[in-house]
């Protein structure tokens, strides 16, 4: 079977592609079809994740094994699209450049035959150029609410108030 995916860049223009490839590729092979249709050189660390209906980022299955050998990684060279997207698990979150966070959404689409005389991985739609600059995000935590707020927070205008010995850890 064939998947077909879009891949949209998280921005506010549209920026996406829509790749068919076959269920058994990695993602490895993923990535580079990925990178290549949107003029990236392949050079820079990657990671997708495996995504809920709401586009929250879950399991990463990394390009490489950066872990201290602790806990086990998920590798995108040992890893089969079918391993972890179906109709049930249609979402991936597709992380580039980490000092960049290109960011794309990855969602499965349609699950369809063998085409005779196609290639695959293809590229079937280019749509939107993407920009000289990964855009801008916005990392900001979940509001507490003021009863959340006990003894172990520090009152931010104390903190001047603390000697050096108290900052150092």
């Amino acid at each position: 079977m064939v998947y077909r995916f879009r891949i949209i860049l998280d921005t506010e223009e549209d920026v996406f592609r829509d790749i068919e490839i076959e269920q058994d590729a990695t993602l490895e092979q993923f990535h580079n079809v990925i990178n290549q249709s949107f003029g990236f050189d392949g050079m820079e660390m990657a990671s997708f994740y495996v995504s809920d209906e709401q586009w929250n980022q879950g399991e990463e299955i990394s390009l490489f094994d950066m872990s201290d050998g602790n806990q086990p990684v998920r590798l995108m060279n040992e890893t089969t699209l079918i391993d972890v997207v179906h109709e049930a698990s249609p979402r991936l979150i597709y992380v580039y450049d980490f000092l960049s966070m290109w960011t794309f959404l990855v969602e499965l689409a349609e699950i369809a035959e063998y085409e005779n005389g196609r290639e695959y991985p293809n590229v079937m739609f280019v749509h939107g150029q993407i920009p000289d600059n990964a855009p801008d995000k916005e990392f900001k935590a979940d509001d507490l609410d003021q009863d959340d707020e006990g003894e172990g927070f520090l009152d931010l205008d104390d903190y001047d108030e603390l000697g050096f010995d108290e900052h150092w850890n």
